[in-house]
């Protein structure tokens, strides 16, 4: 296994072994970890930027297939603009619009608890969006 590989893959198991504190993990072959919390589906992947630099990625899918609807689009870029622990993003589909919340940040060195409350933190956020936007939608 490469440096490269090696530190990907030691960074996904720090992050499989903090988010299972909380949830239940499933490891795909690629090493990437998906989980969902309540309604959201959430993956994440490690990557290496830059020779020491390697970063975890969390993606959660918000909502799918939601109304392309003005009001809607206006509450998601109000929520987008509250400062959340992540990116708040809208994709539109021939079948409405898709949610998503991105976070990515260095974890090399983060012991597990740390790590977990910082996951959990996006996580969260994105399930509390959810039920928020959906209320509003």
């Amino acid at each position: 296994m490469t440096s490269e590989a090696a530190d990907t893959a030691e960074l996904l198991a720090s992050a499989q072994q903090a988010l299972e504190t909380y949830l239940e993990v499933n490891v795909d072959d690629d090493g990437t970890l998906t989980f969902s919390h309540g309604e959201v589906p959430c993956v994440v992947q490690a990557m290496t930027l830059a020779e020491g630099l390697v970063v975890l990625s969390l993606t959660c899918v918000v909502a799918w297939d939601l109304p392309d609807d003005p009001d809607l689009s206006s509450a998601v870029a109000e929520r987008a603009g509250q400062g959340l622990f992540g990116t708040l993003g809208v994709v539109r589909t021939e079948r409405g619009m898709d949610l998503t919340l991105r976070y990515a940040f260095p974890a090399h060195g983060l012991d597990t608890t740390p790590l977990g409350t910082l996951l959990m933190l996006v996580v969260s956020t994105a399930s509390q969006v959810r039920g928020d936007l959906l209320r509003t939608g």
